[in-house]
């Protein structure tokens, strides 16, 4: 059955044509919920690094078995200062993250919304797109120095490119015939912006900021390694003159827990926030 049928049986509302749907959703969708399904595929790649540990097939010095890695973890954290590492990499990354998302989705909803805007908006940001952030960490110290000021900045500015573009597609997106059907009943701009503009624009927006947050997790990479004098990027480089690869890979751990950590509450806040919407994902 085409979506044309589809749409027309749903819209006579007989119940036969509603069961169809709920049939070909369930036998060409992606399938029934699985448990637990977020935590399978990580869960399988720390076992296939026990056992690869385990069996000799992985060596210590490809990488750190798991169980020595849990030991440089407990021990970082009794004799090191690893929580106040911790802490100023969270911090470094939450203020970036929010100063990447609010400029990108203000610069958006500017360029989005406006023909002026975009004109004067989207090229910038396309020319920053295809120049890399991490090339621009020299003209940044020059301006800013080595302290905490340039390092939110790059981060922000990581984070912002994927918003913008993300929440500027969604935007454009907008089916034109809504913005016809406001303008025949005279529905007010603001009005317009709140019921159809922005929870059109919220899917993009959101899938912007989940490669924001993986954007902002690699720029903390980079720049802690930037005359830092705490945060996990500290750490690690510390670690490197010393040889000390357990804790290199303590500080990879780290940064890919909480990467996917805020991966997935972007992706519950998505699930609810959207929940409106008739998707494979269900």
């Amino acid at each position: 059955m085409t979506s044309t049928a589809l749409d027309r049986a749903v819209l006579a509302g007989d119940e036969p044509a509603r069961e169809d749907v709920r049939v070909v959703r369930r036998r060409l969708g992606p399938g029934p919920r699985i448990r637990f399904a977020f935590w399978i595929g990580p869960a399988l790649l720390v076992t296939v690094w026990v056992v690869g540990s385990l069996t000799g097939f992985i060596t210590p010095q490809v990488l750190t078995a798991p169980w020595d890695v849990a030991k440089e973890f407990g021990d970082q954290w009794t004799h090191h200062d690893l929580l106040g590492n911790i802490t100023a990499s969270l911090r470094r990354a939450g203020y970036g993250l929010a100063l990447g998302t609010a400029a990108g989705f203000l610069l958006a909803l500017a360029s989005g919304l406006s023909r002026l805007g975009e004109a004067v908006i989207d090229g910038p940001i396309q020319i920053k797109r295809a120049i890399p952030t991490l090339a621009l960490i020299p003209l940044f110290v020059a301006w800013f120095g080595i302290g905490e000021q340039m390092k939110i900045i790059t981060i922000g500015l990581i984070s912002m490119i994927p918003i913008y573009i993300n929440t500027h597609n969604g935007l454009r997106g907008i089916d034109g015939r809504y913005a016809e059907l406001a303008e025949t009943l005279d529905i007010r701009r603001g009005t317009f912006l709140r019921h159809v503009v922005l929870p059109g624009a919220l899917p993009g927006f959101l899938l912007g900021l989940r490669f924001a947050v993986t954007a902002a997790m690699l720029g903390l990479v980079v720049v802690e390694q930037y005359n830092s004098l705490s945060g996990i990027g500290h750490m690690m480089t510390l670690a490197q003159e010393y040889g000390q690869t357990s804790v290199i890979v303590v500080g990879l751990v780290l940064y890919g827990f909480y990467g996917f950590l805020a991966d997935a509450a972007v992706r519950l806040v998505e699930r609810k926030a959207l929940s409106w919407r008739r998707t494979l994902e269900g």
